[in-house]
């Protein structure tokens, strides 16, 4: 029986690459390196702001030439002056989450992002009360692939990780939700493409947020009619 799902916030509910792609450029900018195109950023984004301001100094060739803590900072800094920019739910979205409500199935978002980034997004494009529980990373939850964000959730929500859907659009989604020992499901429509969800093992590949809800109905109808 499904009694919960955990979704990604970044490239699974939320359309944020923009908002991180504009912010990186101007550290580039900052730097005197060159930008990088807003696409390259679906590579760069996915596991926390520090892994990513590492990946585009990379990619930029200023990995020998510029401070990394310094550069961090300074990301973190700018990113909080307009964390919204052009931020919207992906398409199909609010009808799932609405959906999966009416089912009596409890929904909940684990993110890399710092926990009060994570409750500010989720709360400014989905508004309050809709989500049973919002994490982002803390001192005590450690950024995934580590399950330990994901097995609390389950652990404030009160089901197992087996009542659990576990959904994501990158490889670090699928072995968090794997490590965790819920069911993965992988979605197409983020930062990464299908092959890196096959190769992670995700248990189910979605094109589409309807999807979602339908396997999550026909596994429940199929379980009660088992019982």
């Amino acid at each position: 029986m499904i009694r919960a799902c955990i979704f990604d916030l970044d490239g699974t509910i939320a359309d944020t690459v923009e908002s991180i792609g504009v912010v990186g450029n101007r550290l580039l900018r900052h730097y005197g390196l060159p930008e990088q195109p807003i696409q390259e950023y679906n590579y760069y984004a996915g596991d926390g702001a520090d892994e990513l301001v590492k990946r585009i100094l990379k990619a930029s060739k200023g990995t020998d030439k510029v401070d990394y803590e310094e550069a961090r900072v300074l990301y973190r800094k700018w990113f909080e002056e307009d964390p919204f920019y052009h931020v919207k739910p992906f398409e199909g979205i609010p009808e799932l989450l609405r959906g999966l409500k009416e089912e009596g199935i409890r929904i909940a978002v684990f993110s890399n992002k710092p926990h009060h980034a994570a409750v500010d997004v989720v709360k400014k494009i989905f508004g309050e009360g809709l989500f049973d529980e919002v994490q982002g990373q803390t001192a005590q939850v450690p950024r995934k692939p580590s399950p330990v964000g994901a097995l609390a959730i389950a652990d404030r929500l009160g089901v197992t990780p087996e009542e659990c859907l576990y959904l994501g659009d990158t490889n670090t989604d699928m072995d968090t939700g794997k490590a965790a020992g819920m069911f993965t499901v992988g979605v197409t429509w983020g930062f990464r493409p299908r092959r890196e969800l096959e190769e992670h093992e995700a248990k189910k590949i979605v094109d589409r947020p309807d999807e979602v809800l339908a396997f999550a109905k026909e596994r429940n109808h199929a379980e009660t009619h088992c019982q």
